[in-house]
């Protein structure tokens, strides 16, 4: 298949530019507006290429495998042309507009967020009790707010109009203390009469729901903040002081004035910057918004028509709820930093504007430049996001590309970026080409650290990075100190470097366990141990392929002949197992395939290194060595099982290398180089075929993908019957390690049976890999049952399997049955005597009695059996 994968960095506006500013004023006590604007944007440029840099790096590290040489950049030239045209489309067709509207504003960064750039955290507060004075009259009316300082840009009381405690007031005029305002005391339906006092103020310029009463009743918008955050001058003389100074103010000026009534605690929810993590304040200011109202129909008919397919689907719904409740999209950031607004304003006369794209600019301003300025701001850096496909194809232009490749096949994302991201592409998509640009969206889960702390009277204090290191390997943790898994964050130290990871564990290690995690869950809780863990893969890997070679390429022996394989596989002389494990890598192959069709990664991955690991090297490798060592059978036999171990290699090199592209593509060339494929036979077994086709490719990572074969030879029951082969090989292992058999110790096995001739039969046939896997110094099948004092037997179907104690260890179990029959006749005694004291007779109740009867009679017949074993 063609495929593309281009690679590209992203400008990240607001966080960018913050981290430079900061950088920027520890090194030279400079801010922003210290520079000009060109001066500025260089330092950022400065920056952006050093970290882009390390950024390229760090994906390549990891073994990305993108088109290096289609690198792009959010703010590169074509980029900038592809979002001029895109706001110029827009803004002919009327879906652009500039108008005063109250933003989530940033006081940080001093920037206006679209409504989900802003998360809500569950913060306590207060909800404060104050008394306006009705003017005219001594009455007053008592309203509640959690938020004092807002109270100097109030415009009004409002009511419910059905609320009948207020019915006489409305009409009225309060005078506003502090700033002594005359307002009105209105009635709206906005007004929830259960909360607080069922009066509240309104401040129409720093509150979403004052806002549209302000509109529906046409109140004054009063603001009284500065874009930093302070209290402007309608504040009177709480001029200059920050939002939460202002609010202690606030309290304090109304207690001295008389009209403080109470604070009770009160729990909401507060707005927070999701870059900055500042508070986020209501904020009336003028801003460029896209008009979403006629975008909202193609949006849900996208997904529901199932044009785009979200994977999974339970995102669906959440999708459709965000749709339904889509306001219009701020894209204006008060930034320097970011794709300039397109726009330029006349200085005397606001109705006159005009939207240039090109460098050069038209009559109007060139004849009569002082006349006219540029808008400052800059676009929401998801506005050049969601034109992401267009831009990297080369639209506006008709290239090929864009021919070839759009839309697009597969968008992978975190889950957290679906209306950031996602559902703008395709709603730029759809507008710019008629057309979303990718078919399906695979959204994964966020990765999540665990935190451990402390607290004490000065509060919560994260432990440190030793202290994390040796409870994340397993020491207990001390009762002062808690822990939970919690979103990466660097402060609480439960951060992990994936860099670090690879540099400890190797790259393929690190994408193993990054690839095993469930994908598809919102949280993902990523343990520093599951990295030691698929180390120990890798080795394995590593490992079991290096024995493999040898086996093909012994030192000394016949070594492995690709004539013979360029020949094809002889089913005639293949045993239990060589069926048994092509089976398995069939079916291994198919479910591979399947689960990364469905895009759960995790599952593949798991799928593919559990059958390397427990069926090829446990099971298969095992069974074959004595075979490939010349204790067994003679050799064609042996280049046979040379076929299916180069088979099964081969195999397992693909279907790992997407998950570990360096080991798999280093063994890749290794079976290349080792093994020169001479000609072959006019038609193979597709076994051969497959792994025959993938060596004709210079790499793995070009070579074809396994996919399941047909082959009429291979015995498909084989699966099934090496089932039972595998439980009589548990059975033993398990009696023997019961027994405390030392592993390298062989011993007798008998397997008897009375009924399951068949299931004897076929353990008889494959008594060679019983003996490959066991150390088995006799075994011996029977179609009676015969006592075996001094042995163990356990029960499988119907056969019985039993282990004679071998000789060595017989002394060891005359002392074991010695001490044991000191600890029975002990409690025989015991019992006796229970039960020959009358008092213990009469007294108890007679279910305890008799369950001391049957303690006795048991302990008894166990006395007798110990007896007979040490006669």
């Amino acid at each position: 298949y063609e495929a593309l994968w281009i690679p590209g960095t992203d400008h990240a506006g607001i966080a960018t530019q913050t981290v430079v500013e900061r950088k920027l004023f520890e090194e030279t006590g400079k801010r922003r507006f210290d520079f000009s604007r060109e001066e500025f944007l260089s330092h950022i440029f400065t920056w952006k290429d050093e970290y882009e840099s390390r950024i390229i790096d760090q994906i390549k590290k990891v073994g990305a495998s993108c088109d290096w040489s289609r690198l792009r950049f959010t703010m590169d030239e074509k980029s900038n042309i592809s979002v001029k045209t895109l706001f110029k489309k827009l803004y002919d067709d009327g879906l652009i507009y500039q108008g005063d509207y109250l933003v989530n504003w940033d006081t940080a960064t001093e920037t206006a967020l679209a409504d989900d750039e802003v998360e809500h955290e569950e913060r306590q507060g207060k909800l404060w009790h104050f008394k306006y004075p009705i003017k005219g009259s001594d009455k007053f009316i008592t309203i509640a707010t959690t938020r004092p300082e807002t109270m100097l840009g109030d415009t009004a009381v409002a009511v419910n109009p059905d609320d009948e405690r207020y019915q006489a007031y409305i009409g009225k005029e309060i005078s506003l203390p502090i700033v002594n305002r005359t307002i009105p005391i209105i009635a709206d339906w906005h007004v929830d009469p259960t909360f607080g006092t069922g009066a509240v103020k309104v401040t129409p310029a720093h509150d979403p729901n004052d806002y549209q009463i302000g509109l529906d009743h046409n109140l004054p918008f009063i603001n009284i903040m500065t874009p930093n955050g302070k209290i402007n001058e309608e504040g009177g003389s709480l001029q200059g002081l920050t939002m939460r100074e202002a609010r202690e103010a606030v309290v304090k000026e109304i207690t001295s004035l008389g009209l403080f009534v109470m604070a009770e605690d009160h729990t909401h929810r507060v707005g927070i910057s999701y870059r900055s993590k500042a508070v986020i304040e209501p904020y009336l200011s003028k801003q460029w918004f896209i008009n979403m109202e006629s975008f909202k129909p193609q949006l849900k008919e996208c997904v529901a028509e199932g044009k785009v397919r979200l994977i999974p689907k339970s995102w669906d719904n959440l999708y459709n709820h965000w749709i339904d409740n889509l306001r219009d999209w701020c894209i204006s950031r008060q930034l320097w930093w970011g794709h300039r607004i397109p726009i330029w304003h006349h200085k005397t006369d606001p109705d006159q504007k005009l939207c240039v794209i090109n460098d050069e600019l038209p009559n109007e301003i060139r004849n009569h430049p002082d006349d006219w300025y540029q808008d400052e701001d800059v676009l929401d850096t998801w506005f050049s996001s969601a034109l992401w496909p267009l831009t990297v194809l080369g639209w506006p232009d008709k290239t090929a590309d864009m021919k070839s490749f759009y839309p697009t096949s597969l968008l992978i994302t975190g889950y957290d970026i679906l209306f950031f991201w996602v559902a703008r592409m395709i709603m730029m998509g759809m507008y710019a080409m008629g057309e979303a640009p990718f078919p399906e969206v695979f959204l994964h889960g966020l990765i999540f650290g665990k935190s451990y702390w402390r607290e004490s009277e000065n509060g919560v204090k994260y432990c440190s990075e030793e202290e994390r290191e040796k409870f994340d390997e397993g020491e207990p943790l001390p009762k002062s100190v808690h822990s939970k898994w919690e979103k990466m964050s660097k402060s609480k130290g439960n951060v992990i470097d994936v860099l670090n990871m690879i540099d400890s564990f190797g790259t393929d290690a690190t994408r193993m366990a990054l690839i095993t995690c469930p994908v598809s869950s919102r949280q993902i809780d990523l343990d520093r141990r599951r990295f030691e863990e698929f180390k120990h893969f890798a080795n394995k890997f590593w490992n079991g392929a290096r024995f493999v070679l040898m086996s093909l390429h012994p030192e000394e022996g016949t070594p492995f002949s690709m004539e013979s394989f360029a020949q094809g596989l002889n089913f005639s002389l293949l045993d239990s197992e060589d069926h048994w494990i092509l089976n398995n890598l069939n079916q291994t192959t198919e479910c591979i395939n399947y689960h990364l069709d469905e895009y759960q990664f995790d599952q593949a991955a798991n799928i593919a290194t559990e059958f390397f690991w427990d069926q090829f090297c446990a099971w298969y490798v095992e069974i074959v060595k004595p075979v490939l060592y010349g204790k067994l059978g003679d050799e064609a036999k042996r280049q046979e099982k040379l076929k299916v171990l180069f088979i099964v290699l081969n195999n397992s090199i693909r279907l790992i290398h997407p998950f570990a592209p360096f080991i798999t593509e280093e063994l890749f060339q290794e079976l290349k180089s080792r093994f020169p494929l001479p000609t072959k036979s006019d038609e193979l077994d597709p076994f051969s075929q497959s792994a025959w086709d993938s060596l004709q490719s210079d790499a793995c990572v070009v070579a074809p993908y396994p996919l399941k074969v047909l082959e009429p030879r291979l015995d498909h029951q084989i699966s099934t019957l090496f089932n039972d082969l595998q439980e009589v090989v548990y059975l033993i292992r398990n009696l023997r390690g019961e027994m405390k058999i030392n592993p390298s110790l062989p011993t007798d096995v008998i397997i008897e049976t009375t009924k399951g001739k068949e299931l004897l039969d076929l353990v008889n046939k494959n008594q060679h890999i019983l003996k490959s896997l066991i150390r088995i110094d006799n075994l011996q099948f029977s179609t009676k049952e015969t006592d075996h004092p001094l042995a163990s037997f356990a029960l499988y179907k119907e056969l019985k399997v039993v282990i004679p104690l071998p000789e060595e260890l017989q002394e060891r179990e005359k002392m074991r049955l010695q001490k044991e029959l000191e600890r029975v006749q002990k409690e025989v005694q015991s019992l006796k005597a229970k039960l020959s004291n009358d008092s213990f007779i009469e007294r108890a109740p007679p279910q305890i009695v008799e369950k001391v009867r049957i303690s006795l009679k048991e302990a008894v017949e166990s006395e007798k059996a110990i007896n007979s074993k040490l006669s």
